[in-house]
């Protein structure tokens, strides 16, 4: 396996127009379906409601299974732009990922290393609405992360992230992952853009996995405790320094 910094150098190598070019090949439009916002599972659908603790309910009152909470990773420069452009405060634009953490008996507990954008009761992240009619659409769309701005397209290199399962379709060193608008025709303006931030992305990923690595101390904490470790030191949820 290479090193990150390998990795680092080939992703910053990367040619956005060849990027582009596989982009055009495999063909994507935003149907604005919301299916990359949204968990697994609907919320309120078949008389479905979420109850205090977030599980769905059935029509009955009857608590069912818990639809798998949506998951994309956010950067901390991202959540404090998020959190700059509507005044949010820190839990209201990122969690910790919970890949890593264990239930405890007063919650989630241990360590992680990466920030998820925060979710809803029903599992949706907080900034995905939807009109009357079903179509979709992010409220914080012009400050909306990378991995927002590039799904469903990943670039393979090691230690970038594979977005939301396997790839089901790909060209050359580009990936698409499961997305109904994959196969239609995107402009050559569009593709280009979309390799920008996918290149832009594959290198914000490296920098950030080498800074978790170099920053990462030990911590022990006590039970009931969360710790996130990102490129900028040990965290507590709400984003303050783990002392």
């Amino acid at each position: 396996m290479d090193s990150l910094e390998t990795e680092l150098e080939r992703a910053r190598a990367l040619d956005e127009s060849e990027l582009a070019d596989a982009i055009e090949t495999i063909g994507f439009e935003c149907t604005r379906c919301g299916a990359c916002c949204k968990a697994e599972s609907a919320c309120g659908e078949r008389g479905e409601g979420a109850d205090e603790s977030g599980r769905t309910v059935d029509g009955s009152g009857e608590k069912a299974d818990a639809a798998e909470p949506h998951t994309a990773t956010v950067f901390p420069d991202e959540i404090r732009q998020l959190q700059s452009a509507g005044e949010y405060d820190f839990r209201d634009v990122a969690r910790p990922m919970p890949y890593g953490l264990a239930d405890g008996p007063d919650g989630p507990e241990g360590e992680t290393f990466e920030w998820a954008l925060q979710t809803d009761d029903c599992g949706d992240c907080t900034f995905y609405a939807e009109d009357d009619d079903g179509t979709g659409a992010c409220t914080v769309h012009g400050d909306r992360p990378l991995i927002c701005r590039t799904y469903p397209f990943s670039v393979a290199l090691g230690g970038t992230s594979q977005p939301m399962g396997e790839a089901v379709d790909e060209e050359g060193m580009v990936r698409a992952h499961e997305c109904e608008g994959l196969g239609r025709d995107i402009s050559r303006a569009d593709a280009e853009e979309l390799a920008a931030a996918l290149k832009e992305r594959a290198v914000r990923e490296l920098e950030e996995a080498i800074g978790v690595r170099d920053n990462y101390r030990p911590v022990d904490p006590s039970a009931g405790q969360v710790v996130v470790h990102d490129s900028e030191g040990a965290k507590r949820p709400d984003g303050s320094a783990y002392e």
